[in-house]
């Protein structure tokens, strides 16, 4: 089995070094590393050059980190396909190893886990932990939705199911989870895990003026999907984050 991993970078250097050593220390062998980066004007490409086991690095304009994650699923030969962003890192060598043994299961066609939010000068300060629990459709009703840094898909699904929507600039990947596990009925396998470290500040949250957007974004995902959230559901969404400051 080959994993293929997505990262999207622009102007990444303070950072992009963490999550390619994350990925070069993992000690399943058969990874696809794939780095789309948007032309970028600091020494991010330069990083990326210092790491022989990247597979793939394409680094021009761009429209968006979507269109970047777009190029990667092009580009992507591998069985199964993960994204993990240019400030993200896995929290052990062994996950992608955790990954593909989920996936010797030929039933299983998308996995996700847990999540931990960090801050962006301490990847040990924990500020948020996302624990999402096992999958139910009815959740999604309920303003959930799996972390997507976690989340890897067989490419025969992305291959059924399509790109990410570039017209959404921070809902895309919300989208792509309705349309995979709600509207298209394809199941998920939770791994009671926190397999990924995230740097607090993410788009949709770093102003008032962006929550709005997002929300707005987040209701023209069902819409595009055909389906009809609660009255209640995008409103939950946000609020439902307010458990993760607890840490347990």
């Amino acid at each position: 089995m080959k994993i293929s991993i997505i990262t999207a970078t622009f102007n990444s250097a303070a950072t992009v070094k963490d999550t390619l050593v994350s990925i070069r220390e993992q000690d399943f062998r058969d990874i696809e590393h794939i780095i789309i980066d948007g032309g970028s004007r600091d020494d991010t490409v330069g990083i990326v050059a210092g790491f022989p086991h990247v597979a793939k690095c394409v680094s021009e304009k761009d429209k968006g980190i979507y269109d970047a994650m777009n190029k990667g699923l092009a580009l992507a030969t591998g069985d199964v396909i993960g994204i993990l962003n240019s400030d993200d890192i896995y929290t052990g060598p062994e996950i992608i190893s955790m990954i593909a043994a989920v996936f010797e299961d030929q039933a299983v066609k998308t996995c996700y886990a847990d999540l931990q939010y960090v801050r962006p000068g301490d990847l040990d300060k924990i500020i948020r932990a996302w624990k999402t629990g096992a999958f139910k459709k009815k959740n999604f009703y309920r303003g959930w939705m799996p972390p997507h840094p976690t989340f890897f898909v067989r490419k025969e699904v992305y291959d059924r199911v399509g790109l990410f929507d570039t017209s959404l600039r921070s809902a895309a990947d919300y989208e792509m989870m309705l349309r995979i596990l709600l509207k298209n009925e394809i199941p998920a396998h939770y791994i009671p895990r926190v397999i990924v470290k995230m740097r607090a500040g993410g788009m949709s949250n770093v102003s008032l003026w962006n929550r709005i957007r997002a929300n707005k974004e987040d209701r023209l995902a069902w819409k595009l999907n055909g389906l009809k959230p609660h009255f209640f559901t995008l409103y939950a969404k946000p609020l439902r984050k307010l458990p993760q400051f607890i840490i347990r």
